[in-house]
């Protein structure tokens, strides 16, 4: 393991955009290829979407995670620079997120088990509206919810597919989930709710041969599912690395003062 007195070990991972192949042979150029299944920082290049598939790649070992942003909206990401890079990780602040766990049980009785950090969200696949009962902690709380779909967000997916569906913007350390529905026809004034992070929900599907719904964790889809189950995984951190003057928290803040 390193020390503070030691380089990181640095390796790259980048989106196939003209500008992050581009950024990427700067960068190997400067600090090395490195290896992916080895360092301890992986330097993502792309945007959000490059962000959360490097992630997932990198779930289950120790590792932290530098962004730089070459793509569009890039919330995750630190600017792009190719200069002091050992020195910018160095200073970076770090954010520690939890994934949603999702586990589905499709109809043809196959369970399907897969890791959101963005969100996980539940949509009509035909015409027809979707029919969504809605358990919390054991507990029903919505018999019949009827709607285009609905969503799981996690704070830093707050505002993502939460945000344009009008849900609330979560800060980080808010310790809550935000379960926003997506077009909703009954109850047609119902805007969400906001959960403790601990808590379990439970969607179990009406009408699923006439009303099909899939369910996906953040890129990956199960289709025709009739009962989905979410919960926050503790036992899972990621690390993120943002620098002290574009640090997470102050972008999730900001964002709720957009016009």
């Amino acid at each position: 393991m390193n020390t503070l007195n030691t380089a990181p070990s640095i390796a790259f991972f980048a989106a196939e955009s003209p500008d992050a192949r581009t950024a990427f042979a700067e960068l190997t150029a400067r600090y090395g290829a490195g290896d992916l299944n080895q360092a301890d920082i992986v330097v993502v290049l792309g945007g959000d979407g490059t962000m959360l598939r490097a992630l997932h790649q990198t779930m289950n070992r120790r590792v932290r995670i530098f962004g730089m942003n070459c793509g569009t909206v890039g919330f995750l990401m630190n600017r792009y620079d190719a200069t002091g890079l050992v020195e910018r990780v160095r200073r970076a602040e770090q954010v520690i997120l939890h994934p949603l766990q999702l586990t589905a049980r499709s109809s043809d009785g196959q369970e399907h088990r897969l890791v959101a950090i963005n969100e996980v969200s539940l949509l009509r696949e035909t015409a027809q509206a979707a029919k969504i009962s809605i358990e919390i902690d054991g507990r029903e709380r919505m018999n019949e919810l009827v709607c285009d779909g609905v969503l799981v967000a996690t704070p830093a997916g707050s505002t993502a597919y939460n945000l344009s569906a009008h849900g609330p913007i979560l800060p980080l350390a808010s310790g809550v989930l935000a379960l926003t529905p997506i077009s909703a026809f009954r109850p047609r004034r119902w805007r969400g709710a906001i959960l403790p992070q601990r808590a379990k929900l439970r969607f179990i599907i009406r009408e699923p041969e006439r009303r099909p719904v899939s369910a996906t964790a953040d890129f990956n889809e199960v289709r025709e599912v009739t009962e989905v189950t979410v919960c926050q995984d503790q036992n899972t951190a990621l690390t993120l690395l943002f620098d002290p003057e574009h640090h997470l928290e102050e972008r999730i803040l900001q964002e709720q003062f957009q016009a």
